[in-house]
């Protein structure tokens, strides 16, 4: 099982969609993700590669808010109002 951003990826999904099981991810961000790591975006999240795993794990961390960082920007966003 794939595990990205501390979320475990669905196994028999496609991974454009699995990836949007991570907060702060979307479908236009997951294909994004998936054109910059060269993935194609209709193989299942069981199929990958320990190498797409990484590579796609690299681009999320460099680019992306994404879990504990994107929910604590949006609580303190809603606090500041």
């Amino acid at each position: 099982m794939a595990r990205i951003a501390g979320v475990d990826l669905p196994r028999n999904k496609r991974i454009e969609i699995g990836l949007t099981y991570i907060y702060g991810i979307g479908l236009s961000s997951s294909q994004n993700i998936l054109t910059k790591a060269q993935v194609n975006s209709d193989i299942r999240c069981k199929d990958l590669t320990d190498q797409d795993i990484s590579i796609i794990r690299e681009i999320i961390d460099k680019e992306y808010q994404v879990e504990g960082a994107a929910r604590r920007v949006e609580s303190l966003n809603i606090k500041r109002l």
